[in-house]
């Protein structure tokens, strides 16, 4: 429920961007992109269901509204091109291609998911189409995005990277420093910037000085454009422009896709910060909605067609969530998976060591130990009971009798404040 305080980000007539009109492409291609709108659309909201009734564990970001804003720019990317992407990053898993059966089963933490049920909804991955991932640290993608783009260069490949970010990244510190290295190496990526007017709870002009994105990276050497992130139309041609740029030209560049989120930052969130007026008035701008309405009206698709799609979408995610419910979860000793570096492998690295236990044991072990682990476990708690401060003392104490070099002393560290 809104309160009388809430300030949001303004009516859509005053988020600053031009509405262009597009030709419409072809038939198949009008299709496609109202089939993957609808599947955004129809997944977004069972999955917000599933949450509501405990089926989704942590925290579950949803992307309605944002649609037009996906979909037109992952269509611009080739076959070889990476994508990389914010924690609210269901649609763009499933833009790429990733099966809704697969990222509703990670969403379930399910072995079957697309992250083999470690990552959830904030962790999608599908390397196969060269989904790199959504991050749960705002802007902590921006850099790994130079990197994969400057691996692109370094093997003379005409693969581009897709980074995107939320309008919050744009004040993080990675982000002038991603800008900077990208236009002083030519790297081959494009930055999107989904502006849907709010860094979590707080709105675009409360959190950032210059609230015209697209000019933020200019002073980097990165060139900036903007365009309607709710006409999927126009988002293609500007993305599409700008990976043209970095590819060819070796010019990495920024896009501001101005857009909405229909519910709030999570499903945790109150909204307590904007009114529902605002809400339904950018509701009125439905991407699918009005790319419906356009592709009907000029003959393109009938009526019945886009029921068709919307039935074929709903179905599809009915048999998603029943994947997902009948898939197992990770056996729990798949937790030791991929953790450690196993006895012979290149390079050699130390092993876990539990000072709980009597003895030190490998961590790969841990997945055959069986009742052993129990028991080390129950030995491990009698052992920490004990008096072992001079033990863990010792094992603190410097080289040297003058104590001139190697670790202080405990006595040293808390007098540091860096006591455990």
């Amino acid at each position: 429920m809104a309160t009388e305080e809430a300030t949001g980000a303004g009516m859509p007539d005053e988020a600053g961007v031009e509405q262009p009109i597009h030709d419409l492409p072809g038939e198949e291609t009008c299709r496609l992109i109202l089939q993957k709108m609808l599947l955004i659309r129809r997944f977004e909201e069972r999955a917000g269901e599933m949450y509501a009734k405990a089926r989704i564990g942590g925290f579950l970001h949803l992307c309605i509204g944002e649609e037009a804003t996906i979909v037109g720019a992952t269509q611009a990317l080739a076959d070889g091109d990476y994508l990389m992407s914010t924690y609210r990053e269901h649609g763009q898993a499933l833009a790429r291609g990733t099966e809704p059966e697969r990222v509703m089963a990670e969403l379930f933490g399910k072995v079957d998911g697309c992250s083999g049920g470690r990552g959830g909804s904030m962790h999608l991955f599908d390397f196969e189409r060269r989904f790199l991932g959504g991050y749960g640290i705002v802007g902590g993608s921006l850099p790994l995005s130079a990197g994969v783009a400057l691996a692109a260069d370094y093997g003379e490949t005409e693969d581009a990277v897709l980074s995107m970010m939320g309008d919050g990244a744009t004040n993080q510190g990675t982000f002038s420093e991603t800008m900077n290295l990208a236009a002083l190496w030519s790297l081959p990526v494009v930055f999107l910037v989904i502006n849907n007017q709010f860094g979590m709870g707080t709105s675009l002009e409360r959190h950032s000085a210059v609230t015209d994105l697209s000019q933020k990276s200019e002073g980097f050497g990165v060139p900036g454009s903007r365009c309607d992130g709710m006409d999927v139309l126009d988002t293609h041609a500007v993305v599409s422009n700008a990976l043209r740029c970095a590819r060819e030209e070796r010019r990495p560049q920024l896009v501001e896709a101005v857009t909405y989120r229909y519910r709030g930052h999570s499903m945790a969130d109150p909204e307590e910060y904007r009114s529902k007026e605002e809400v339904e008035e950018w509701r009125r701008r439905d991407p699918i909605n009005n790319f419906r309405k356009r592709v009907t009206e000029d003959g393109m698709l009938s009526d019945d067609d886009v029921e068709k799609l919307d039935s074929e979408a709903q179905k599809r995610i009915e048999e998603a969530v029943e994947f997902a419910e009948n898939s197992p979860f990770p056996d729990l000793a798949a937790l030791y998976d991929d953790v450690y570096v196993m006895e012979g492998s290149s390079p050699h690295a130390w092993w876990l060591v539990d000072q709980r236990s009597p003895e030190t044991h490998r961590g790969e072990a841990e997945r055959d130990a069986g009742d052993v682990a129990q028991e080390l476990a129950e030995a491990g708690a009698a052992y920490a009971g004990e008096d072992v401060t001079s033990e863990r003392r010792s094992r603190r104490t410097p080289r040297g009798d003058d104590q001139g070099e190697g670790e202080p002393a405990e006595e040293s560290r808390d007098e540091e404040g860096g006591a455990d």
